[in-house]
């Protein structure tokens, strides 16, 4: 028998009074249900707002639940899924569910503080879990233990125009492939005139310094040395990033007077036919067409200039250090049936997601290698409503990056690389080595405080 009453009635309100009264509340409590079923408590369930998808997991949850009779899942819902605000707050009074959800730069934090179970005894009997790339199952693996389960991924490319790739006279069909390139085509591209900007990049509210890590990823730099104990930006490739968008700025003029921009700016330059190329993950190409009145057919992809690295990164879930055995167990099929089984749950239903109206075809999430990735891709590719060869240059180039994830300290040090790259966009006079020198200093104070 379902418990829909505590199902749809656990919200954060709910979860407060039952704290303040001395019940459990939402998180982690008994493993069994009143009826001796196993009991979980999931978060990221999408909010009501969002009807379809709020719709299509909830339907999920039914047809797992009878799959597994002997399994309830009790669905949070939640926007964002995880609120920085108040995460720590919950994870230390308790209010966690016992599979929640986390982006892969928490993962250290959330096990340095033993709020994690340790998942490394129960993986065993997960199919899919030894099929998913390496790079990300590493994101939640901490001193040879697992901690969590990928959900998606994303890496950075080069997102940029057809349509003003021929205007220009280049070939939509070979992208860029080196820095060089990428500014020689911005430069055509911006001599369009009408306001067409050639290239735009980040410089505020911390994403400029996210850009500049793709960006010296993508030269073979790094942020921080491989301990994660000194800074590493004042380096030949940090100084490679920097010159070059100080001279697309200011002797090419291709990066159009306004800066300080942010991701809003950007997919609205893209839609609206005014912006050449900036750096992305595909997730931004449906964004352009839904927010921006972009068309799908306009936009491709290309990897990451420079052909060294690129910077990726992505989402899962972990679990409360408090969930018993018995409700790892369950939380672990919930996940393999919702996110490691292609063609199920929410996000890997392609069939369902095309008759909604969802983009299908897109270059990533692409979470897998081997026979399960063959089969994911079969599936997409059966479904997809997008223009999937505008992407195959994203696909094939990305294989030969190395892939990387974010720094430690990855937002403090971002507002550090924000000043950097902000400078040498808005002051022509702006002087590289001291820049570089600067963050170099103020890198190593965030590191060496812990």
């Amino acid at each position: 028998m379902r418990r829909s009453g505590f199902r749809r009635a656990c919200t954060a309100a709910t979860a407060t009074a039952l704290a303040l009264t001395g019940v459990a509340a939402c998180g982690s409590g008994g493993a069994e249900a009143t009826d001796g079923r196993t009991r979980i408590t999931v978060n990221c369930w999408p909010q009501p707002s969002a009807k379809i998808d709020h719709k299509r997991f909830d339907e999920d949850v039914k047809t797992f639940e009878k799959q597994h009779p002997d399994i309830d899942v009790v669905a949070h819902d939640a926007f964002p899924c995880q609120d920085p605000k108040t995460f720590d707050a919950k994870l230390a009074g308790g209010q966690m569910e016992d599979v929640f959800y986390t982006y892969f730069t928490d993962t250290r934090h959330v096990v340095g503080i033993n709020q994690a179970a340790d998942l490394t005894p129960y993986l065993k009997g997960l199919k899919g879990y030894q099929d998913i790339q390496q790079a990300l199952r590493d994101a939640y693996t901490v001193d040879g233990k697992v901690y969590g389960i990928p959900r998606t991924n994303y890496s950075m490319g080069l997102l940029y125009n057809r349509t003003l790739f021929k205007k220009a006279g280049l070939d939509p069909d070979k992208p860029p492939a080196t820095w060089a390139e990428v500014r020689t085509a911005a430069k055509k591209i911006a001599g369009l005139g009408g306001g067409t900007v050639g290239y735009a990049d980040y410089s505020a509210q911390n994403q400029g310094g996210w850009h500049f890590t793709a960006e010296i990823y993508s030269q073979g730099g790094n942020v921080v040395s491989a301990d994660g104990k000194k800074a590493a930006v004042d380096s030949p490739e940090g100084r490679a990033v920097l010159q070059n968008l100080k001279e697309m700025r200011w002797k090419d003029r291709s990066m159009g007077s306004k800066q300080l921009l942010i991701i809003n700016d950007t997919l609205q330059m893209m839609g609206s036919g005014k912006l050449g190329m900036y750096l992305a993950a595909p997730d931004n190409v449906p964004r352009i067409v839904k927010e921006a009145g972009g068309d799908y057919k306009d936009l491709a992809f290309a990897p990451m200039p420079g052909g060294k690295g690129t910077l990726i990164g992505g989402d899962g879930y972990m679990f409360n250090e408090k969930a018993t055995p018995a409700q790892i167990k369950a939380g672990l099929k919930w996940l393999e049936w919702t996110f490691l089984t292609p063609g199920n749950g929410y996000l890997n239903n392609y069939a369902r997601l095309a008759k909604d109206g969802s983009p299908v075809g897109l270059p990533e999430p692409r979470l897998f290698t081997g026979a399960t990735d063959a089969t994911d891709q079969q599936l997409k590719k059966k479904s997809a409503n997008v223009p999937v060869g505008n992407y195959a240059s994203f696909v094939a180039g990305n294989q030969k990056l190395d892939m990387k994830l974010e720094p430690p300290k990855a937002q403090q040090i971002y507002t550090v690389l924000d000043g950097a790259v902000s400078a040498v966009l808005t002051k022509e006079d702006s002087d590289v080595d001291q820049l570089l020198k600067d963050a170099q200093s103020k890198i190593d104070g965030i590191l060496a405080r812990g």
